[in-house]
């Protein structure tokens, strides 16, 4: 039987308290701890199946919302904003502190890290700027954009927060990013066709308000800001050597660019010097592994990589 304990801790940026959970198993002692980091316009509780899967198999699971998304926005109309300035440097720092809090609930057990899509981002940020913290890390559905499109991002999402305000919306943005992600699954059926071959899920994910959000320009600009930052062999080159790194997605994902940008960031983790780098590209898949027509293997892959590293906690 797997139980649920939600908490909440202060966010770095202080004023609002992160909405978290924890999956646990009835083991009383977890093999590993692993921590979900989610991505844009979604929240943590729609890793459920997969925490429960983990949490069956020993695994204690531990997830937050970020600032703008889930029970951490104080009200809906902070969807999608992080904060008017340093929202990037705000949510690395929440993840770190939940990385420290679970810690101390098993300090003994391995400790793991999984990021999906704009939280493979973050991820990538956290084991750059904490090496050696974590036992492992997972990156789902991630990607790295050319860098004349994310500075052209910065420039124009930089204007927009100049004209219209930090916590303005703009459909510019929208068509450029998402939007345009959608259109390469034409003829399309809804707006999120993109995220997974499973029209159930796309169906659930279109009807819930906890998704139906666009980013602020704010937050676009804050993403932008870590894409750039992600690219700098400066920040590759902190990256901790012994720390292994498991890279999946769709095939068809269009963050990765189908695949090309996945290969591309996981060849620079290789040359920053990284001894353990595996990839894994599905058939046919889209954005959301976890939720695609095949996530039991995808489920069963991730476990598998997990199992494989269990011995090699650092002292």
């Amino acid at each position: 039987m797997v139980t649920t304990q939600e908490f909440t801790f202060p966010s770095s940026d202080g004023v609002h308290l992160v909405g978290a959970t924890w999956w646990k198993g009835e083991s009383e002692r977890p093999r590993a701890i692993v921590q979900l980091v989610h991505g844009i316009s979604e929240y943590i509780g729609r890793y459920d199946d997969f925490a429960r899967f983990l949490a069956e198999c020993g695994y204690w699971v531990v997830g937050h919302d970020h600032l703008g998304h889930g029970r951490t926005a104080a009200d809906p109309s902070e969807y999608g904003w992080f904060a008017d300035r340093d929202g990037w440097k705000y949510v690395l720092k929440d993840t770190r502190t939940l990385r420290r809090l679970a810690g101390e609930a098993c300090p003994e057990a391995p400790y793991f890290i999984m990021g999906h899509s704009m939280g493979s981002f973050v991820v990538r940020g956290y084991l750059s700027f904490w090496p050696g913290t974590v036992d492992g890390a997972i990156l789902s559905g991630t990607g790295q954009e050319a860098p004349a499109k994310v500075n052209a991002g910065l420039a124009l999402s930089g204007l927009l927060m100049k004209t219209k305000g930090p916590r303005a919306h703009s459909k510019l943005l929208d068509n450029l990013s998402v939007g345009a992600y959608n259109k390469q699954f034409k003829p399309t059926r809804t707006g999120a066709d993109w995220i997974s071959r499973d029209q159930a899920v796309v169906d659930a994910y279109c009807a819930d308000p906890l998704c139906q959000f666009l980013p602020t320009v704010s937050m676009f600009h804050d993403m932008m800001h870590g894409l750039n930052l992600l690219a700098r062999k400066s920040t590759l080159a902190r990256l901790d050597p012994d720390t292994p790194v498991y890279f999946f997605a769709g095939d068809q994902d269009p963050v990765g660019q189908r695949g090309k940008g996945v290969k591309k960031v996981a060849r620079w983790f290789k040359e920053a010097g990284v001894k353990d780098v595996a990839l894994k590209l599905y058939p046919e898949g889209r954005h959301e592994m976890l939720n695609e027509t095949n996530r039991q293997q995808v489920y069963e892959d991730v476990l598998a990589w997990l199992e494989g590293h269990l011995t090699k906690k650092k002292a």
